[in-house]
C-alpha cells in the first residue's frame, strides 16, 4: 500500500497543514519498511483504543452498578422509612392482625371503593332493659311503669386488634346503658361483644370481640379500616358514607363535603365536625365517613342530625377521634360483676345535666349532696358540695352514667375519680383515688331523678336530693 488518506489528529506536536494525501519517501532495498512502521503504528493505537474502550467500559459500568444499588438501598430505606410513617396510629397500636390493602392514591369509583371498605364495617345491636310507662296506668290501673327490652341499632368500624381481641370504633350513644352487645360482620355472622371504653364528652366508644369467638371463615373476609387525613379535606370534596342506616343491614350514600370544623351547639364536644350532604340517618351512627381514597375520615353521628332539615349531615373528623381511639383501645376489658362482687361509693347524689349548670353555675357531672360517714367516699376525700366528673378516666354525665360504670367494678377495687370542688364562687379540679365499699344488696335505691326540679339556688346547700350508689 502507498497512500494512507489524510490524518487531522496531532501526532508527536507535528499536525497535518493539510488534507493532502502523504506520501512515503521511496528508499531502495526497503520499499516495505515505513508501511511496516506505519502498520505498526496503526495496530498499537487501535489496540490501545480497544484497551481504553476495555477499561473505560470497566469502570463505566462498575460506577453505574455501584451507583444504582446505592440509588437503590437509599430507594428501599426511604421507602421503608415512609412506609412506616404513613402507617396509621391507630394501625401501630395494634399488635398483631392484618390491616388490609391500601386503598389507591387515586380516586376510585364509589363501587369500588364500598366493595373495598365493607369488610372494615360492622353493624351493631344494643340490647337493653328499661323502664317504661304502663299502659294501664293512664287508666290509673297500674303501678305507673314496667320494664321492657328496648332495641337499639348502631353500626362500627374495625381499627385493631390485639392478642386476644377485635377492636371496633363507634359512638358512645351506640353502646351506652347496654345490657348485651352483638355485632354482624360483612358474612352476616354475628358475635357478642363488650364495652372496651368510653368517652362521653366526644360521644366515642370501643368495643370488643373475643378473637377465640370469631369462626376462621368470618376472620378471613374482615379487615382493618384504613385511616384518612381529615385535616386535609376540603369543602366540595367528594365523600362516603356507609353504615347500617334504619337496621336493615349495610347500605352507601354519597355526597359532597359541605364544610369543615362546623360547631354544633347541641353537641357536648368542643371540637369541629364535617358537615356533609351524605345521607346519614338513625342506624348510621358509629360508621364510617370515607375519601375517595377509600380511607375513613370520619364517624358518622346520626344523633347530630336533624328532622327538621335535609342534606346536612355530621361526622367526627378521624383527627379528633384517633388520640381517643388509641386510649380506649389499651384500656382493660371489663364485664359486668355479679351481685355478690357490687361494688359501692356511699355518696348520696344528683345529676347536674347541662340546663342545671347553665342555671346554677355548677359542673356538668353528678352533685354530692351527701356523704355517708366511714365509706369508701368519706376515706378518699369527698365532700358534700362536690361535683364528679370522671370516673376511672370515663366521663360522668348523670347518675345513670355512674351507676351504669359502677356495674364494672368490684367491691376492693381503687379507682381514680376526677371531682370539682367549689371555691370562692368558682370550681376547682382535683384528682382523687378510691377504694371501692362492697354494696348492700338489700337497699334499693331510689330513683337517681328524684329532686332535680328543686337544686339549691347555690348548688352547694345539699338540698339536691338522688340515689346513694349501693
Amino acid at each position: 500500500m502507498e497512500e494512507y488518506g489524510s490524518y487531522n489528529w496531532n501526532q508527536q506536536g507535528n499536525e497535518p497543514q493539510n488534507n493532502t494525501p502523504m506520501e512515503p519517501k521511496k528508499q531502495p532495498g526497503k520499499r516495505n519498511g515505513n508501511g511496516a512502521r506505519w502498520a505498526k503504528k496503526i495496530g498499537a493505537v487501535a489496540l490501545s483504543a480497544v484497551l481504553f474502550g476495555g477499561v473505560a467500559g470497566g469502570v463505566f459500568t462498575g460506577v453505574t452498578y455501584a451507583t444504582g444499588a446505592t440509588a437503590k438501598a437509599q430507594s428501599t430505606q426511604t421507602d421503608s422509612s415512609k412506609q412506616e410513617t404513613t402507617k396509621t396510629t391507630l394501625q401501630t397500636t395494634t399488635s398483631s392482625g392484618s390491616t388490609g390493602s391500601s386503598a389507591s392514591a387515586q380516586s376510585l369509583d364509589v363501587s369500588s371503593i364500598a366493595k373495598n371498605a365493607m369488610p372494615s364495617i360492622v353493624a351493631i345491636t344494643n340490647k337493653s332493659v328499661q323502664e317504661v310507662q304502663d299502659y294501664f296506668s293512664m287508666f290509673s290501673r297500674g303501678s305507673g311503669t314496667q320494664e321492657q327490652e328496648v332495641e337499639s341499632q348502631g353500626s362500627g368500624i374495625i381499627i385493631g386488634q390485639n392478642d386476644s381481641e377485635l377492636l371496633i370504633a363507634t359512638n358512645n350513644h351506640v353502646v351506652e346503658d347496654a345490657d348485651t352487645l352483638s355485632v354482624c360482620f360483612v358474612d352476616d355472622q354475628a358475635y357478642e361483644a363488650t364495652v372496651k371504653g368510653t368517652d362521653a364528652d366526644n360521644d366515642l366508644a370501643v368495643i370488643a370481640v373475643k378473637l377465640s369467638d370469631i369462626s376462621d371463615d368470618t376472620m378471613s373476609q374482615i379487615k382493618i379500616a384504613e385511616i384518612g387525613d381529615s385535616d386535609q379535606l376540603q369543602v366540595g370534596e367528594q365523600v362516603i358514607a356507609i353504615g347500617n342506616a334504619l337496621g336493615y343491614g349495610q347500605s352507601v350514600t354519597t355526597g359532597i363535603v359541605s364544610a369543615v370544623n362546623r360547631q354544633l351547639e347541641d353537641s357536648d364536644s368542643e371540637n369541629g365536625f364535617i358537615q356533609t350532604d351524605a345521607a346519614i340517618n338513625p342506624g348510621n351512627s358509629g360508621g364510617a365517613l370515607l375519601n375517595m381514597q377509600g380511607q375513613v375520615i370520619g364517624i358518622n353521628s346520626a344523633k347530630l342530625a336533624s328532622t327538621e332539615v335535609e342534606g346536612m349531615g355530621y361526622a367526627i373528623p378521624v383527627s379528633t377521634a384517633s388520640p381517643i381511639f388509641e386510649d380506649l383501645m389499651n384500656r382493660q376489658t371489663r364485664t359486668k360483676v355479679s351481685s355478690d362482687q357490687a361494688a359501692a361509693l356511699g355518696i348520696k347524689g344528683q345529676t347536674v345535666d347541662s340546663s342545671i349548670a347553665e342555671a346554677y353555675g355548677i359542673p356538668q357531672g353528678v352533685y354530692v349532696a351527701e356523704v355517708e360517714k366511714g365509706s369508701a367516699a368519706e376515706k378518699a376525700g369527698i365532700t358534700s358540695g362536690s361535683v364528679i366528673t370522671k370516673f376511672d378516666g370515663t366521663s360522668v354525665k348523670s347518675m345513670d352514667d355512674l351507676k351504669s360504670q359502677l356495674e364494672y367494678y368490684a367491691a376492693g377495687e381503687t379507682v381514680d375519680l376526677v371531682v370539682k370542688i367549689a371555691d370562692n364562687g368558682s370550681y376547682v379540679e382535683k384528682s382523687l383515688t378510691i377504694t371501692l365499699d362492697k354494696a348492700d344488696t338489700s337497699t334499693t335505691a331510689q330513683n337517681s331523678q328524684q329532686g332535680q326540679d328543686q337544686p339549691g339556688a347555690s348548688g352547694q346547700d345539699g338540698n339536691l336530693q338522688g340515689s346513694i350508689l349501693r
